[in-house]
This record gives C-alpha cells, structure tokens and sequence, in this order.
C-alpha cells in the first residue's frame, strides 16, 4: 500500500504555501490529445465532455495537478484606448488563497486610487460570485463575466426577485441565514414550494414535479440582487462582449510581468516577493508612460 507523504513546509521561506496552479484528471497522454485537438480543452476537476466510457487509465496514472509552494499575484489592468494599457492595483498572497480572495482587496485599491468606483468590469469565470456583479450593479454598471456551468443556469425570477419553480410559479422566501462558509459571509435565502407555504394551497401541482410529494421545491440561494443578475444579464449584448474583450488587457500585463521574472523570484519570504512584484508592475507602468510620451511627442511634432 503506497505511503503518502504530507506535504513539508520549505525551510527556506516559512510564508510560502502550497497550490494547484493546474488542474485536472487526466493523464499526459490523454492531455496531449485534447489540447491538439479539442477547442475547448479540459474543464477543470472533469474529463473533456464528462468521464470517458473507452480506453480507462487506473486513477494512480491520472495527472491531477500542479502543485507549486510559493505565491501568487493578483492585478486590475484598465486599457487606455489609443494610448496603452496599465495596471490600477495589484496584490500578492500566499499560493494558497483562492482567485476569488482577491477581488474586494483590488477593487478598493483601485477605487481609492481612481477616485470613484468603475462601472465597468471584465472577469474570467473564477469570479463569478454574486457579490461580484453587487459591486459594478450598485453604479450603474456591470461585471462581463461569462456564465459557468455549475449548478442550474435556466433559473427565473418574477418581478419581485422571487425565483420561479420549474411550474413558473413565484417561490416564497420562508427564511434567512448568514452563510458564513464562504469568502464573503452573506444573507442566503431558502425559498420554498408555493403551494403548501406558508399554508397548504390544495392545489396540485401543474407539472405534477418529482418533489411535490417530498415537501415540494426547495431553492437556496443569495439573497443580493447579484445572484439574480448572475442568471439575468444578457451576454449577447455589443456592449457586453465589448467589454470582455478587455479582459485580455490583464492578460497582457501578466505576460509582460512574466518576462520580467514575476514566475521564478529568488527571494525567500512574503514581503519581499510583495515588494518585487509591486516594483515589477511599477516598472510596467513606467515603460507605458513612455510610450504615451513617446507618442505626445510625435503628435506634437506634427502639428
């Protein structure tokens, strides 16, 4: 029987901490053969197109991860049309705080040193939480995440924000908790079968639902306004696929701090690789700045 050993904190940096910078179940082989010929990929934590039903591989063969003790850094880019891109704020935590973690610490970066809240914000699928579009909805605005596939995503509400069961009927909301589970604590909802509450209607159920004999449909969810935009917002807008199309823009600026040895520091404690990679995106800021100059000029020079 193999002996798994605990993973051993590296002497040489007691702040480091151990993630997974890749993941997946599956082999190298079968990695290859997705990754050439699959647009798509591999979800994460999934075979591609759900658990293969030929050619198996034993489970002490599949390729489960990446695994990285170290850190990770987190940036809001904002792109300047006709004049460059530039990183707003940024943020270093150990390897094992979730994507997600960093959101609020960025965006009040970012507010105090704009001045104002942004409308406006492009995310990849790993901040796709309520309190997420809560933030840009408050101003007027939006977040441009796309919707994942995780859970039922045809839910429906009625005017009141009520969630409708599969009958089209308006859940009532029987009662709340603070959920204080997850990265944000929050009020969560648990909206119940209209037709036996608060009281026993005595009617049947429309679509006679597997759950209307078992106490009927049961809905838990967020109470916040965000977790009805999660399923509201209309992706297919211009203005919606305009403004994910910026996403890229963080994309950029890692791929510049990236050449600038962001991925391999040889510094051995948490604040001295914070203090790296702020000097990092500072100097990316600089090279930009240039760059604007460098184009004032020439405009200037052609007047």
């Amino acid at each position: 029987m193999p002996i798994l050993e605990l993973p051993r904190q590296p002497p040489g940096d007691p702040d480091c901490r151990l993630g997974c910078k890749k993941k997946r179940n599956v082999s190298p082989e079968q990695e290859t053969k997705v990754s050439s010929g699959s647009a798509q990929g591999v979800p994460q934590g999934g075979w591609p197109g759900g658990t293969p039903t030929t050619d198996p591989i034993p489970a002490s063969q599949a390729r489960v991860g990446e695994y990285y003790w170290g850190y990770a850094s987190g940036v809001i880019a904002a792109k300047v049309p006709g004049w460059g891109e530039f990183a707003l704020a940024e943020l270093t935590q150990p390897f094992d705080k979730s994507d997600i973690s960093y959101f609020l610490p960025l965006m009040d970066h970012t507010e105090r040193r704009l001045g104002f809240r942004p409308r406006f914000g492009a995310f990849d699928m790993a901040f796709e939480a309520h309190y997420v579009y809560d933030f840009f909805h408050e101003v007027g605005g939006f977040a441009a995440i796309r919707l994942s596939k995780r859970g039922d995503n045809t839910r429906r509400f009625d005017a009141a924000g009520l969630p409708l069961c599969a009958a089209g009927l308006a859940m009532p909301l029987k009662y709340t908790y603070t959920c204080r589970t997850a990265e944000v604590h929050h009020q969560r909802g648990r909206y119940v079968c209209p037709l036996l509450h608060p009281e026993p209607t005595g009617q049947v159920c429309p679509i006679d639902h597997k759950n209307s004999k078992k106490g009927g449909c049961l809905v838990t969810m967020p109470t916040s306004t965000g977790a009805r935009i999660r399923y509201q917002l209309d992706r297919d807008t211009d203005q919606f696929k305009d403004i994910y199309k910026q996403r890229t823009a963080t994309e950029r600026i890692n791929s510049q701090a990236k050449e600038l040895g962001i991925e391999r520091p040889r510094l051995r404690n948490g604040q001295a690789i914070a203090n790296q990679n702020t000097l990092i995106y500072v100097l990316i800021n600089l090279r930009a700045l240039h760059r604007v100059r460098r184009k004032k000029a020439a405009r200037n020079s052609t007047v």
